[in-house]
């Protein structure tokens, strides 16, 4: 667990280095921020990884970041390639789904690690379906499935309706990438410690998911 805990204190602390360093430096952060126009005309595919090391603002940073500390210390007891490939593979994943819902919109920018902190999340939440989860001011802690629930159809709001300066795209796109990792595992290692997976809590959360194809396979009639 020690050499589990380097990796996560490792992304933590160049997530942060960068982040100030695109708060000083804002030609920096325009070179390496998600934008659709650098992407897909400039060429520019490393923005689908640069891009979560960049946040807007400290409590940005810091809210990304304790989310996931917390939820790798869960997610590295199924080893340290399982973690990277999730937390990654959540990030472009995330952009991926962001990519294509702006893709009409050139001037479209987004920053920040929300995508792979929502695939360690939901990993996560499918593994240990048993699992609480706090939310700050509430009092109380609220099993992880209703959380997931709550989010997804949050986050497939905001995304249709543009809410707020959020990437609502990447949220779902990691959200979905940590769900397969946290099935494929499952599927692979049903009887692994910590392991407690439940179908009918995936099943709840598959009806927001259900409606954000819909909207997918909407988009590329466009």
């Amino acid at each position: 667990m020690e050499n589990s805990n380097i990796i996560v204190i490792g992304i933590i602390i160049i997530t942060s280095v960068l982040s100030f360093k695109g708060f000083k430096d804002q030609n920096f952060f325009n070179r390496y921020k998600f934008n659709i126009d650098a992407i897909l005309k400039g060429k520019q595919w490393e923005r689908m990884i640069t891009s979560a090391f960049l946040h807007g603002d400290i409590a940005h940073l810091f809210f990304n970041m304790y989310t996931f500390y917390f939820f790798s210390v869960f997610l590295l007891n199924y080893g340290n390639l399982f973690f990277l490939i999730t937390y990654f593979g959540s990030i472009i994943s995330g952009n991926l789904l962001a990519l294509w819902m702006h893709k009409n919109n050139p001037q479209y920018s987004a920053i920040g690690a929300s995508g792979g902190v929502s695939g360690i999340l939901f990993a996560t939440i499918i593994i240990n379906s048993e699992i609480s989860i706090g939310i700050f001011p509430l009092p109380f802690s609220i099993p992880g499935w209703i959380f997931g629930v709550v989010y997804l159809t949050y986050s497939l709001y905001g995304m249709k309706t543009q809410l707020g300066n959020i990437g609502h795209d990447a949220h779902l796109g990691g959200a979905l990438f940590g769900i397969l990792c946290g099935l494929l595992f499952v599927s692979e290692y049903p009887y692994f410690p910590f392991t407690n997976f439940r179908p009918i809590y995936l099943l709840l959360m598959l009806i927001p998911i259900a409606y954000l194809i819909y909207l997918i396979v909407n988009k590329r009639k466009e």
